[in-house]
Order: structure tokens, then sequence, then C-alpha cells
């Protein structure tokens, strides 16, 4: 399976790099053909562009700007995204990779009648988030209602793909989290990503 790896963290030694390793090492041990795509490593523009959001709607839409990550994601298998979640939501980057990349075109077309959306990334196959919270299991859960991972799999995992498995992999009280438990979250990581098929 090919699998674009999405890292969305500005520090190379942060955790989250540590995590895109550990996934990168398991799913290649698989046989599996991974790209990498780093955003900030990459230098991508998460700021949605007035061309792009004039065109919105034309068809064809305009991705020229983004069609290289555009390529990719076509190309993909399944998708990993590793990235924290700030302020209960995702990385400024990593919205503006789904603003510009999941356009029409590219992750769905716009149907006839206006209004509904219909599926284009029927190449992907898999969806995995493995993220990381600075606040405790409770609050995401049962205070903010698990926004990140309902966004990924009610919105854009069933808008852009019908047929996929999804995936969320977290670890909570990530500001507080022990050596011993951040470890423990890699090897459940490399665990999940050994067992993709």
């Amino acid at each position: 399976m090919r699998i674009l790896l999405l890292l969305a963290h500005p520090l190379p030694e942060s955790f989250a790099a540590s995590v895109a390793r550990t996934a990168r090492e398991a799913l290649e041990a698989s046989g599996h053909i991974v790209d990498l795509l780093d955003l900030y490593a990459e230098d991508f523009d998460p700021r949605l562009s007035e061309a792009e959001r004039r065109g919105y709607f034309d068809v064809p839409y305009d991705t020229s700007a983004v069609a290289g990550i555009a390529d990719r994601v076509k190309a993909a298998d399944g998708l990993v995204l590793v990235f924290p979640q700030w302020w209960f939501n995702f990385p400024a980057i990593l919205k503006g990779f789904f603003d510009r990349i999941f356009a029409p075109g590219v992750a769905f077309t716009h149907d006839a009648a206006g209004g509904r959306i219909v599926p284009e990334l029927t190449n992907i196959r898999l969806l995995y988030a493995l993220t990381t919270t600075g606040s405790p299991w409770w609050l995401v859960h049962l205070y903010m209602g698990n926004p990140v991972r309902r966004l990924l799999k009610r919105g854009i995992a069933n808008f852009c793909s019908k047929k996929l498995v999804f995936r969320m992999l977290s670890l909570h009280d990530m500001d507080r989290a022990t050596e011993v438990k951040r470890k423990a979250h890699l090897e459940r990581v490399r665990k999940a990503l050994a067992a993709v098929v």
C-alpha cells in the first residue's frame, strides 16, 4: 500500500516527529511505500488564496498552485496524519492543508444539482490520525465532545471517501506525560501501524 504520512509540527525534535518516525518504520517494515509530507519542512502555505476562493465553483477548479501535493494525495492508498491538537483543533497548517488540498477536483466534486458534494478520494482506503492533546481524556471527550475526531471521521473522511478504515490514536495530557507514558504510546503506534494490511 502507498501511504501518505503527513506531519504537521514546527519542531523537528517534537514528540509528533517521533510518532511520525515510528509510524514510518512500522509501515516500511511491513512492506508499505511511505511518502512523508512534512508540511513545515516543505514550507507549505496554508492560506487559501483569493483566486482559489473565487474559483471554488469553477469547473475545473484550478489546483495548479498545490498540484504537487494534490497529486501525492491522489496517488495514496492511505493517509496517516500526525499532529498535535491545539485549542481542541488542528494546527493552522493542517487546517490549511484541508482547505487547499481537499478541494474540488481532488477530494470531491460538486454534484450537478448543487449543494451536495460527491466523494473523489476513492483511492483512500484508510485514514489514521496520530495525535496528542495537552488536555486530559475526560476534558477532550466529555466536555468538548472530541471535536477533532468528529471533524475527521464525520466530515473529512465521510465526505471525501465512502469506504475507508478510520482510526485515531491520541496521547492525552501530553504536557504531563512521563517518558514511560510516551514510550508506551510510541509502542501503541508501532503496533497499530504494523497491523495495516
